[in-house]
């Protein structure tokens, strides 16, 4: 049995089929342990920690951190022995090279781009075709390097940013201007002439380099000249070079899919009430007093999510899932909580949170956050939520429509608490406040059990410790 283990990306689960390696945790050479943690991969659903499969040597690392890699494809190799003595390096046909699948294609952003081998392009109207005088354009190149031909030509130089590009001598009414659609769009931002550009591009097509270094001519013979510029305001200047593209995938990709599938799918409702929390928060003060609770996080966000879960025991058809010809009710909550990351939006939940007392509920809504802002939430931890709580108010935010994660058939916006005049004992006093909002699944939730249970969600923060001793 050889001594030289390839480890491929193992199937993460929940159904998914690739991973983007986010960062290598050893480097070639490194001797590594049974388990030791040894890439850190995003998936669509979080990034987590892939460990070793065998102790060793770590002699190759097949994927560059930025690859997307499907599973099943090597991405490192480990000598299992590596006190015996040198071992041949793996044939390079044996192996998929830095950044490539095991099919033979290189791995791009999403999916996978061209096969290594010769690819045919499709030839550019208006292109001379191969033959005749003997050349080649440079899109045919890699169809044609079989073929007995002279090489091609080196490619023109390149124009400096600061110089224009070359001018057309002569009459260019008939030529064809060759350029792509953002290049042409460019061109008209920009005020750019396109006939009377040369192209530095392939057969003399126009680029966006060609467009830009025309648009910066005139300010760069104006300096020569020694005219001071144009005021900034004078012209608005805008175009590529002041865009940002980001892409697309991983948690963010995931959680734009659904959202789309849930706002197109269930019909939401969302309904407000304003609350005085005024109790709420004095007694979350004498809870911080009591010994029992020195070493533990209490914030509002404790309540509410007690009040949603006895609220729950009240009305149980709001923790249910819509299953097309039957609803599906719930004797058990995974309460979702929403939480920001550098990755995108996800929604980890508190498995069977109902059961829990108070301490051991805040005690887990602490460990929820924190795992969540350090990127560590595992898949397991993000599926099978039944019923989710938003808190915006911690953005300062005081309300919103929020759309339901799919599969469930509500989710409260818990909005900020803020000091504001409120009638309270015949008197206009400063006074606690906050705002809930409720979207729910109209299928399911109509007018009449949504507003019981936004209310009893209420009732519980006006006054808590009455609630608890009358629901509990």
């Amino acid at each position: 049995m050889s001594r030289m283990k390839e480890f491929n990306l193992p199937d993460l689960g929940e159904g998914l089929t690739e991973g983007e390696i986010l960062k290598w945790l050893v480097s070639v050479g490194e001797v590594i342990e049974l388990n030791q943690p040894i890439v850190e991969v995003e998936t669509a659903k979080a990034a987590v920690e892939i460990p070793a499969k065998w102790a060793g040597r770590v002699r190759a690392i097949f994927c560059a951190e930025g690859d997307t890699v499907e599973v099943g494809t090597p991405i490192i190799s480990i000598d299992t022995q590596p006190d015996a003595g040198d071992e041949p390096e793996p044939a390079a046909a044996a192996r998929p090279a830095e950044g490539a699948a095991g099919n033979g294609r290189t791995a791009v952003l999403v999916g996978y781009g061209p096969r290594t081998g010769a690819v045919q392009r499709r030839q550019r109207r208006n292109t001379p075709a191969a033959g005749g005088n003997g050349t080649v354009p440079a899109q045919a190149a890699p169809a044609a390097a079989a073929v007995t031909a002279p090489p091609p030509p080196p490619p023109a130089a390149v124009t400096p940013p600061v110089a224009a590009p070359p001018l057309v001598a002569g009459p260019v009414a008939s030529r064809p201007v060759l350029a792509k659609p953002p290049v042409r769009k460019l061109a008209r931002d920009l005020g750019v002439d396109l006939t009377a550009l040369a192209g530095s591009g392939p057969a003399g097509s126009i680029t966006r380099a060609d467009v830009q270094a025309a648009a910066q001519a005139p300010a760069v013979a104006t300096a020569a000249a020694g005219v001071p510029p144009a005021s900034a305001g004078s012209a608005a200047v805008f175009g590529p070079d002041r865009e940002r593209r980001i892409p697309v995938k991983g948690v963010r990709r995931l959680t734009a899919e659904n959202m789309v599938a849930s706002a197109f799918t269930a019909p939401h409702v969302t309904e407000f009430l304003t609350v005085d929390v005024t109790r709420s928060m004095k007694a979350l003060k004498r809870l911080r007093l009591r010994p029992e609770w020195a070493d533990v996080r209490v914030s509002p966000l404790l309540l509410v999510a007690k009040a949603v879960l006895l609220a729950v025991r009240r009305h149980p058809m709001v923790n249910s899932t819509w299953a097309g010809d039957e609803i599906v009710v719930k004797d058990y909550v995974n309460l979702g909580i929403a939480a920001a990351t550098d990755r995108g939006l996800i929604v980890p939940n508190i498995k069977d949170a109902g059961r829990l007392p108070l301490s051991e509920l805040a005690q887990a809504l602490n460990d929820l956050v924190r795992t969540a802002k350090a990127g560590r939430t595992t898949p397991a931890d993000m599926t099978g939520g039944t019923l989710t709580i938003t808190n915006v108010g911690v953005f300062g935010i005081d309300a919103g429509t929020p759309i339901l994660p799919p599969g469930e058939s509500a989710i409260l916006a818990f909005g900020a608490v803020r000091e504001m005049p409120w009638v309270h004992k015949g008197k206009v006093c400063p006074r606690q406040v906050t705002t809930l909002a409720l979207s729910f699944d109209h299928r399911i939730i109509d007018g009449e059990l949504g507003s019981k249970f936004l209310r009893d969600i209420g009732v519980f923060l006006t006054d808590p410790e009455a609630a608890l001793l009358a629901w509990t």
